[in-house]
């Protein structure tokens, strides 16, 4: 009977696991080359005007990401609406200082002549079993729109930041919908806006959010699609929280397991604040994952086109961070 009692077990645990075993294989296997050049292609598009926090491209892209979102099926954050608006405020320009969120900071300005932008995250959720307990995947939409005094291109498309990193996110999200399985934890799927001028957004939510000491990890992609070595097309930064070595056994295991064509440069680091948004999350001492591919000639510049991107790297960047993401969600510690 003893017997009898363990082998049920044993077969409820290997139907369990390999349940899941097929769940993330389906989330894997929808993420593709096709989708990351459309949402690029778009997003860098001359139409939407380098995508400039607070003015029309960025709404633009603000629209575009909220409807992704509602296509596949990711509800938004807040149940009510997938914008998370906020202000941002700097001094009139010809005084020095950036752009800020803090209240604080916004009415010791608006005592004098100030700037005001009016921007918008865009937030959406995919829920977990255990409701107190988050995880966030995150990269920013905005970029350094027009400037019409420059002579030929004077269009800063920002195809690789950070249309590229957009387009990781998007396509983790419709994996996890894809997989058909809910993860243990709830998913928080970020647009970072105002970025470029000083991680406005994500300050803004850490700052804003009721649950962030909830937050269990962050997952961040800043320019995933170019480097600055031509002899090695594969390869990717990854940054990673000293104190978390899981995060880099995660992507050498991932790597080996499913074949994915990509050279890393493991990057452990005690407190990973600089760079991107991610330091939004590491300043609160959230472990931090970071994709990055360094910068280029093309970085900040109106040459920062989408025909210039390894579309394949992109692709495999994509894949090894949902297994990434689907770690974070599911294992139960790390």
């Amino acid at each position: 009977m003893y017997k009898e009692f363990v082998g049920i077990l044993c077969f409820l645990f290997s139907a369990c696991l390999l349940q899941a075993q097929d769940a993330k294989e389906r989330g894997l296997q929808s993420i593709n080359r096709t989708s990351a050049e459309a949402i690029v292609g778009f997003l860098a598009d001359d139409e939407l005007q380098g995508r400039e926090a607070g003015m029309h491209g960025s709404r633009v892209a603000a629209r575009y990401l909220a409807a992704f979102l509602k296509d596949i099926g990711v509800a938004p954050l807040d149940r009510e609406s997938y914008y998370q608006p906020f202000e941002a405020c700097a001094r009139e320009r010809q005084q020095k200082g950036r752009f800020q969120v803090h209240p604080d900071s916004i009415a010791l300005y608006k005592q004098g002549a100030y700037r005001s932008l009016r921007l918008n995250n865009v937030l959406g959720m995919i829920p977990g079993e255990r409701k107190d307990e988050y995880v966030v995947v995150g990269a920013h939409f905005d970029h350094l729109g027009v400037d019409e005094t420059l002579a030929g291109d004077s269009i800063y498309n920002g195809a690789d930041d950070n249309a590229s990193g957009i387009s990781a996110v998007l396509q983790i999200a419709r994996a996890f919908v894809f997989s058909g399985q809910k993860p243990l934890r709830n998913v928080i799927i970020a647009l970072w806006d105002g970025e470029e001028k000083g991680l406005l957004g994500s300050r803004y939510f850490t700052m804003s959010c009721p649950f962030i000491g909830k937050v269990k990890g962050y997952l961040n992609f800043d320019m995933i699609g170019r480097n600055n070595k031509p002899d090695c097309p594969q390869h990717v930064v990854y940054f990673y929280t000293e104190s978390h070595p899981a995060f880099g056994e995660w992507l050498k295991q991932d790597i080996r397991t499913y074949g994915l064509d990509l050279k890393p440069d493991y990057r452990p680091w005690d407190r990973p604040v600089g760079g991107s948004d991610n330091a939004s999350f590491a300043l609160l001492d959230i472990p931090i994952i970071w994709y990055h591919t360094d910068g280029h000639p093309d970085y900040h510049q109106p040459g920062d086109h989408a025909d210039r991107l390894n579309w394949d790297k992109l692709t495999d960047i994509t894949r090894a961070s949902f297994l990434n993401v689907w770690n974070l969600a599911n294992e139960p510690v790390y």
